[in-house]
């Protein structure tokens, strides 16, 4: 099972008259990477949180936001007039150096604002409601993971079609590859016969010849490269965390291909390794988003 590293994943709950929003994102990094935006009242308990999302998600760049909402209507609010205040000369001093007007709707601008107001009574994070918000977060890390799921099958549904597709390039170097180094010969040969007056050891000349082709002989990348081709395709089906994995492949796979470019000095093989670097690479942008 493939998994890619964007996800999303939303969950709420009803607890004592609140309503606990969790809502997960996650997007492809080299590591763990949790950012937290949480309501002040679970503050104590942002390391929990960041550990119980790092032990799910694994690796990726993922914002988890958590905020609760008061069901209860009689509750009032105070308002911070000091906060206000603040806010009033804040934004005043800003429209005059940038010369931008001050807003027409003070109120409606002000109360967009955090920390405008404070509870009449100061809350305390109980145990119950604790296990509440915990449950929500487990639903929402089931969430994303579902979508890094199918995320994983589309982008595992890609490298299938791509590393057919090099496999199919690979095919087509044999028939090149014999007429390139009878080519080579008779170039060679041609060679030494516009060479008038020369006297050469033919023993010998056959020796560097061989020397020679064989320093242009591809049939150890084309099998180093296919047995990449092969690796990668199990590796994809040994799941878990394999992007990394499958990245290093990719690299390899890569240098068998460029080693065949610079051996091979036709133009019809020219043309199928650029063919496969060009598949090679649509591989490689994927792999960066493969958990």
């Amino acid at each position: 099972m493939l998994y890619s590293m964007t996800g999303f994943g939303k969950a709420e709950t009803i607890y004592n008259e609140k309503k606990i929003h969790v809502e997960i994102k996650t997007l492809n990094s080299k590591n763990m990477d949790v950012n937290t935006h949480i309501a002040p009242l679970l503050l104590e308990k942002d390391m929990e949180i960041r550990s119980m999302v790092a032990e799910q998600l694994t690796r990726g760049k993922t914002d988890v936001n958590i905020w609760i909402e008061d069901l209860d209507l009689t509750q009032t609010s105070i308002i911070n007039q000091t906060i206000v205040q603040q806010y009033v000369a804040q934004i005043r001093n800003i429209s005059r150096d940038l010369s931008i007007n001050e807003p027409a709707d003070w109120w409606s601008t002000l109360t967009r604002l955090p920390n405008i107001t404070q509870q009449t009574q100061e809350e305390e994070l109980t145990d119950d409601c604790w296990e509440a918000v915990r449950t929500t977060v487990k639903s929402a890390l089931a969430q994303v993971i579902s979508f890094r799921e199918q995320e994983g099958a589309a982008v595992r549904h890609k490298f299938e079609e791509k590393l057919h597709n090099i496999r199919t390039y690979l095919n087509e170097v044999a028939p090149f590859e014999e007429i390139r180094v009878k080519k080579i010969r008779e170039q060679i040969m041609q060679g030494l016969k516009e060479l008038r007056g020369v006297d050469y050891d033919k023993g010998r000349l056959e020796q560097e010849m061989i020397y020679y082709i064989e320093k242009l002989d591809i049939n150890e990348e084309k099998q180093r490269l296919s047995n990449h081709l092969e690796y990668f395709a199990t590796t994809m089906e040994a799941g878990g965390p394999v992007g990394k994995k499958l990245g290093f492949i990719a690299q390899e796979m890569g240098r068998e291909i460029n080693t065949m470019g610079s051996k091979s000095n036709q133009a019809e093989l020219q043309k199928i390794v650029v063919h496969m670097k060009d598949e090679l690479e649509q591989i490689k942008e994927q792999v960066l988003n493969v958990l």
